[in-house]
């Protein structure tokens, strides 16, 4: 299933956004795709969250994009120290984004557009620090 909807190009193509939209800010981007079904996506994003350890950055910065493919599903989540700064309609715009390429089928340039607007939009309120340290891993996550 992984394989069919994104190819080892397109994981590629997406760690590679990961990294250069965390070149802006200290923020930390993580892509997590479910092929389990669920009820509530919000609640099991919000698990994937806590067990993929995001709440444990240094400055509670941490988003993550869950993608539920079979059932036409993505969230984006930021931490407590995002909500804090930022209004709240700040994933929007993202979320817009990103579910206009879905529609079209486009994953990986919906994903790639999506961490691309996160970073930019995250550096006004977390900037890259000289002594930023990449916290989480780059690597999508499957379940």
């Amino acid at each position: 299933m992984k394989k069919r909807f994104l190819t080892k190009k397109e994981e590629k193509k997406i760690v590679k956004a990961i990294r250069k939209a965390e070149l802006e800010t200290s923020g930390e981007i993580r892509v997590h795709i479910s092929f389990e079904p669920s009820e509530d996506h919000w609640q099991k994003a919000v698990e994937v969250f806590e067990f993929l350890k995001m709440s444990e950055t240094k400055d509670r910065n941490g988003v993550l994009f869950h993608v539920s493919p079979n059932d036409h599903k993505f969230i984006i989540i930021g931490d407590r120290g995002i909500d804090e700064k930022t209004p709240s309609d700040f994933w929007e715009e993202i979320k817009k984004e990103v579910a206009k390429k879905f529609k079209k089928g486009k994953y990986r340039k919906g994903l790639t557009k999506g961490i691309k607007m996160a970073g930019s939009a995250l550096k006004k309120y977390f900037p890259y620090q000289e002594d930023d340290k990449n916290e989480l891993p780059d690597e999508i996550s499957w379940s």
